[in-house]
């Protein structure tokens, strides 16, 4: 093998692994949410019905017993044959899609969802999808006016807006 194919083709870890970090993941969640539940409340009483923390027991309970059903099976597994869950091009290839959904969350905030949500999916339609720019502009502002319309003119539901927006009036 080649020092390109190892490098390309290198395993970073493999489904055992991811298995047992989400699973431990899924645990922790469980007590957290168990913990919080059981500060709440987890009864049921008769003239007032459930506490509030009584179905979000219950349902991290089923949660964590699933979670630990599947870290028992995980664990005894050799190291013998384990398939691969990404490599490194496969981890850039779900970098380029991460990333740009941190930035656009993050961006929210500062510049609103409709201003992040046209520059996000024109960037998406030019740089992945190779589209034109002018088609790529064309879909991006028609979808955030859509959505503008809809959530705020029609619903009346707010969403994160930015400077653009206020200078509309909004």
């Amino acid at each position: 093998m080649s020092s390109h194919e190892e490098a390309e083709g290198r395993p970073l870890v493999s489904y055992r692994t991811l298995d047992i970090a989400v699973t431990i993941f899924f645990l922790i969640v469980t007590a957290i949410v168990m913990t919080d539940s059981l500060r709440l409340g987890i009864s049921w009483k008769p003239n007032e019905g459930p506490q509030p923390g009584l179905f979000p027991f219950y349902i991290v309970l089923a949660m964590g017993i699933a979670s630990l059903i599947n870290l028992a099976q995980a664990l005894p597994h050799t190291a013998d044959g384990e398939m691969a869950a990404t490599t490194v091009p496969g981890l850039k290839r779900m970098a380029a899609i991460f990333v740009p959904a941190v930035i656009f969350v993050l961006a929210t905030h500062y510049i609103g969802i409709y201003v992040s949500a046209a520059v996000y999916i024109g960037a998406f339609m030019v740089f992945f999808g190779k589209f034109a720019v002018w088609k790529a502009l064309a879909v991006s502002l028609s979808i955030a006016i859509v959505n503008f319309m809809m959530f705020e003119v029609w619903f009346l539901v707010p969403l994160p807006k930015g400077p653009l927006e206020a200078a509309l009036g909004y």
